[in-house]
């Protein structure tokens, strides 16, 4: 990412238009969820706000830098982009909601390969949730 006039990273975005708007759909979305995590204990607000973050570095440097910058839930972002981990609570319930939906889909779906694709994704997600550090819940 390249540096902007405010020492932020300016995120590079898509070139097509149809990808920038479900990028910012989903982004919204995100946020959607996100907020509602913070006050409903069975969904969890980090994993949302990253993939808002990740959605709009794609597709709207505006939405990037308000959502990364904001006051209420910028912190949750910054922490993780800036190598300080993702509180126990996230990880926690980020893998226990994965599971479920990876297992439901693994029931709904007959063919062997998708289970499989599905479950080898779910593994490698964990792998990758549980190798992130660990902060101090809020």
């Amino acid at each position: 990412m390249a540096q902007g006039s405010s020492g932020n990273a300016t995120p590079r975005t898509s070139r097509h238009r149809l990808v920038r708007f479900f990028l910012i759909a989903v982004g919204w979305l995100s946020v959607g969820l996100g907020v509602i995590g913070i006050f409903l204990p069975v969904l969890p607000t980090t994993p949302f706000l990253l993939l808002a973050a990740a959605c709009f570095a794609r597709s709207s440097p505006r939405f990037y830098h308000w959502l990364v910058n904001n006051k209420r839930l910028g912190p949750w972002i910054r922490d993780y982009l800036e190598g300080n981990g993702i509180p126990l609570k996230g990880k926690v319930y980020a893998i226990a909601l994965m599971w479920i939906s990876i297992g439901f889909s693994c029931w709904l779906v007959p063919s062997a390969w998708a289970r499989g694709f599905m479950l080898l994704s779910a593994v490698l997600v964990t792998i990758y949730i549980l190798r992130q550090k660990t902060m101090s819940q809020r």
